[in-house]
């Protein structure tokens, strides 16, 4: 089963922060609520901080992981009522955001997209990179990491130090769960979500060095069904942008005016909305 970290206390020597809204970070195909390092310390100024973590061997369809990442949200919302919730969803994290958002649409106030992989259904390579995965060894797994690594990101603008955890966070997953989350993106049809129904503010960010995925097109396609979606490029940056010294998450979220701290929060129901 998903469970949430707090990552404040074991990184920054900071307790929970329950009067600020609470900022849901969903990971990338690692699953592991790791990544997000970079990003924290600015974050924590105005955010109460939960990293979905999914374990390394789980093989959960996306409507399951759906229902049990709003389980895990509602939790979280009734220790404190009406604060506003944020989604951040990265990548595959990206897709899983997309799926809670179309199918409980008062679960959060504002959504934020980086380089969400829904193009992964057009990439011929994606169903391929699942058959072959699955037939890995873990020794071999770990090994094909390393290949990988070029193409998520720009390696001039990610520290050494968090080289070294994306490919750890990567190599922590087994090859069965890997392969399991790939053909997940490989059947993620985004034209079938009803995403007319995401009327929260939604903000993309769009890496242009993405080696791994279009994901400058996708933000494009997404910013045209999402009724309020505005979308920041990232011109120099690669897939996992959020690795990157230079890119500062809670700068671009209030240069945009997408921090709104006073805005409150619907009651949730976990029934799916219609």
């Amino acid at each position: 089963m998903p469970f949430f970290i707090n990552p404040l206390p074991s990184l920054l020597g900071e307790p929970a922060k329950p009067s600020r809204p609470l900022f849901i970070y969903l990971p990338g195909m690692d699953g592991t609520g790791d990544l997000l390092r970079t990003q924290l310390s600015g974050l924590q100024a105005s955010f109460d901080i939960r990293c979905l973590s999914i374990p390394s061997n789980d093989i959960t369809d996306w409507d399951r992981l759906v229902e049990q990442v709003a389980r895990l949200i509602t939790k979280e919302q009734c220790r404190i009522q009406s604060r506003p919730v944020y989604i951040c969803g990265e990548s595959f994290g990206g897709c899983l955001a997309l799926r809670l958002a179309a199918s409980f649409p008062d679960i959060c106030q504002h959504l934020i997209l980086v380089n969400p992989a829904t193009s992964a259904f057009h990439q011929p390579w994606v169903s391929l990179g699942a058959s072959i995965t699955q037939r890995l060894t873990p020794s071999l797994y770990r090994l094909s990491t390393f290949g990988l690594l070029p193409l998520l990101i720009q390696p001039q603008r990610v520290s050494l130090a968090n080289q070294q955890a994306l490919l750890q966070a990567m190599q922590s997953v087994s090859p069965r769960s890997a392969a399991w989350r790939i053909s997940l993106l490989a059947n993620f049809a985004v034209e079938s979500l009803p995403l007319g129904r995401i009327l929260q503010p939604a903000l993309l960010l769009a890496s242009g060095a993405d080696r791994l995925l279009p994901s400058l097109d996708a933000a494009g396609r997404l910013a045209r069904q999402l009724p309020n979606a505005r979308t920041v490029q990232l011109p120099d940056s690669g897939h996992a942008c959020l690795l990157e010294s230079q890119v500062n998450l809670a700068k671009l979220l209030k240069s945009t005016d997408f921090f709104d701290p006073s805005s409150r929060a619907r009651p949730l129901s976990m029934s799916h909305g219609h």
